[in-house]
C-alpha cells in the first residue's frame, strides 16, 4: 500500500462481471488514482496507460485506504471499469456562435440537456461528434498525436479563415484549421465535414474548400457536404435561405465532378453529399460503391442507399424461404398482425412506403399502412425521422388505422431509451393510440424482421 495521495481520483459507478477489475475486487464507490504512477486527466489518459501488457493501477476504497495492483493482461484487454463520467472529465461546452447552430433554433422549455453545446475533441472518438477545433489546446493536439487517437471528425465549414472566422463567430476558427495540418503531418486519420449555407459557403467557396481538402487526402478520409437545418425558431439569427431543387442539382453536380477527380488520382471518391441533397434534386440516390465504405453513414451519408440495398437482401432471402416453405406465410400472419402500420419522417417517407409496398406483395393478406409525420414542432423544413417530436406524431396519427402494431425508427427516440424529443415516453404514446408500438432499428435486415414480427 501507499501513503494516501493529494488527488481525488476518477469514481468508478460499476465493474463488469468477469472482467479484470472484478477479479482484482475493485467495485463501486472505489476511485482511480494513477496507472504507472501518471495522474489520468481523462479518457485519453486512461485508454493510452491502460493498451500494455503489464500496469500498475492504484485505487482509494471508499474507507480511504488504497491499493496498488498488479495487472498482466493482453495488451488490447480492457479493465472493465465504468466511470461515473464517461469522459472522467467534465464536458466542453463551445465557445462558437455559429450562424447555422441548431441549438440557437429550438424554442425555449424543452429540457435543459438540449441546450448543451459541446465542441469536445474527446466526444469525436467516442461517439463520433463533430468538432471545430477551436476548443482544443495545443496540449489536446500534443496528446491526440501521442496517444495516436484517431480517427478524429472535424467541422471543418470552410478553408477560407475569414469566411470561418465569420461563419462561427469567433475570431480563432480562422488560425484553428492550422490544428488540422498539425493532425494530416502527424499521419492522425480525420474525417470531414461542411454545413453548406445558401450565398455563405457554397459556389466557389466550396470549390476552394473541397481543393484545399484534398490535399489532405489520405489521412483525411472522407469529407461530407450537409446542407444547413434551418427551423421555424430563427428569430433574431442569421438570415439564411433553404436549398431549392436546382440549387441542389448544382451542388451534386460539383461534387460528382470531384468525386471523379478524386477516384482516378487517389482511389477513393472523398467527398460525399449527404441523402437530402439527392432527394431534392429529384436524383437518384448513388450506388452502395460510391461511398467508399459509408464512413459518414452517421451523418446522413448513405443511409437510406444502405438501408434499400440491405432491404433487398433481407426481401430476396424472405422470397426463397416462401418458395420453400408456403406454410410460413400463415405463421408471419399469426405472429406480426394482418395490419400494422408504419410512421417516418418526410425525408425517409416515400422509400420506407415503396419498401412496404413490396413486402405487402409478397405477404397477401397483410395490410400496411405508411405514414408521413411533417415537423410541425420544428418546422416543415425539418424533414429528418430523427427530429420528430411525440406530440406531432401523435397528433397525426390520431384517429387513422393503426392496426395491431405501430412501428417506429429508432433514431427517433432519445438514445438508450423510450423517451422522444420532447419527453413523451413509448407508453404514453401507446396509451394515446391505443395501439402496440415496436421500435424498429435502423437497419434494412431489422426493417423486414420488424414487418415479420420477428423482434415481438
Amino acid at each position: 500500500m501507499r501513503d494516501k495521495e493529494k488527488q481525488a481520483g476518477h469514481l468508478i459507478q460499476a465493474v463488469l462481471p468477469g472482467s479484470i477489475g472484478a477479479e482484482l475486487e475493485i467495485g463501486p464507490g472505489d476511485r482511480l488514482l494513477a496507472i504507472n504512477d501518471e495522474n489520468i486527466y481523462d479518457i485519453f489518459d486512461y485508454q493510452y496507460y491502460v493498451e500494455n501488457e503489464y500496469i500498475e493501477i492504484l485505487i482509494e476504497k471508499p474507507d480511504g485506504e488504497q491499493w496498488l495492483l498488479e495487472v498482466d493482461k493482453e495488451e488490447d484487454e480492457d479493465l472493465g471499469l465504468v466511470f461515473k463520467n464517461g469522459l472522467m472529465d467534465e464536458y466542453r461546452s463551445c465557445c462558437n456562435k455559429c450562424i447555422f447552430c441548431f441549438i440557437d433554433q429550438m424554442p425555449e422549455g424543452m429540457r435543459d440537456t438540449l441546450y448543451f453545446k459541446d465542441d469536445d475533441s474527446r466526444l469525436s472518438f467516442l461517439q463520433g461528434n463533430y468538432v471545430t477545433l477551436t476548443n482544443m489546446s495545443d496540449r489536446d493536439i500534443d496528446r491526440i498525436i501521442r496517444y495516436h487517437l484517431a480517427p478524429i471528425n472535424i467541422s471543418f465549414q470552410t478553408m477560407n479563415p475569414e469566411l470561418r472566422c465569420r461563419m462561427l463567430n469567433n475570431r480563432f476558427a480562422g488560425e484553428a484549421l492550422g490544428k488540422a495540418q498539425r493532425l494530416y503531418e502527424a499521419g492522425i486519420a480525420m474525417n470531414g465535414q461542411i454545413v453548406l449555407c445558401k450565398g455563405v459557403n457554397d459556389g466557389e467557396e466550396l470549390a476552394f474548400s473541397i481543393r484545399k481538402l484534398m490535399e489532405y487526402i489520405p489521412v483525411l478520409e472522407s469529407v461530407s457536404v450537409v446542407p444547413v437545418g434551418l427551423s421555424r425558431h430563427r428569430e433574431g439569427l442569421y438570415p439564411l435561405e433553404p436549398f431549392t431543387g436546382e440549387d441542389a442539382g448544382k451542388v451534386l453536380d460539383m461534387l460528382h465532378s470531384f468525386q471523379k477527380e478524386a477516384y482516378e488520382k487517389y482511389g477513393t471518391h472523398f467527398v460525399h453529399a449527404s441523402d437530402e441533397w439527392y432527394i431534392l434534386a429529384g436524383q437518384p440516390l448513388p450506388p452502395g460503391e460510391s461511398y467508399d465504405g459509408y464512413l459518414q453513414l452517421e451523418n446522413g451519408v448513405g443511409m437510406l442507399r444502405l438501408l434499400l440495398d440491405e432491404f433487398q437482401d433481407a426481401l430476396k432471402g424472405l422470397k426463397e424461404r416462401l418458395e420453400k416453405e408456403p406454410g410460413h406465410l400463415q405463421e408471419i400472419l399469426e405472429r406480426s398482425g394482418k395490419e400494422i402500420s408504419l410512421a417516418t419522417g418526410v425525408l425517409a417517407f416515400p422509400y420506407i412506403r415503396e419498401m412496404a409496398r413490396e413486402m405487402a406483395d409478397l405477404l397477401p393478406g397483410m395490410i400496411i399502412h405508411v405514414y408521413e409525420i411533417k415537423n410541425c414542432f420544428f418546422g416543415e423544413m425539418i424533414t429528418v425521422a430523427g427530429l420528430l417530436t411525440g406530440r406531432d406524431i401523435m397528433a397525426q396519427l390520431k384517429g387513422k388505422p393503426l392496426g395491431q402494431r405501430l412501428l417506429l425508427p429508432q433514431n427517433i427516440l432519445r438514445s438508450g431509451g423510450d423517451v422522444f424529443l420532447d419527453d413523451v415516453t413509448v407508453g404514453e404514446m401507446e396509451k394515446a393510440l391505443q395501439v402496440k408500438i415496436d421500435i424498429v432499428k435502423s437497419s434494412g435486415y431489422d426493417f423486414v424482421d420488424a414487418l415479420l414480427g420477428e423482434n415481438i
